[in-house]
């Protein structure tokens, strides 16, 4: 089965997060001809969002995690999360919903 390996980069996010996390769950468990991994990149944020996204790793086996010290960018982020995911196939989405996690339903229909 193909994996499909999500990176996704995170600055202050706490209150994003619990939906992006719901929202994207949905979807992966529509998309049962796939396996998922989900890497979040704590980009320095200052808010919740290392402890939101530890607690869902600790949830859920297909949730990783990278924690910057400080706050490097989102291109910074972005190329940790290529250079540490392991999918076949391979989607940046941003937490704050601004890529709907719907899209990826239409992953091999194009």
């Amino acid at each position: 089965m193909e994996q499909i390996s999500l990176i996704i980069p995170c600055f202050n996010e706490e209150e994003s997060l619990p939906i992006f996390y719901r929202a994207l769950d949905e979807v992966i468990v529509s998309m049962n001809t796939y396996r998922f991994e989900m890497l979040f990149i704590d980009d320095g944020s200052k808010d919740n969002t290392l402890s939101i996204i530890k607690k869902f790793s600790e949830a859920d086996e297909r949730v990783k995690y990278i924690s910057f010290s400080r706050n490097f960018g989102k291109e910074a982020a972005m190329y940790a999360g290529f250079c540490n995911v392991v999918g076949d196939y391979v989607a940046v989405m941003d937490a704050d919903m601004q890529d709907p996690p719907q899209l990826l339903q239409y992953v091999g229909k194009y």
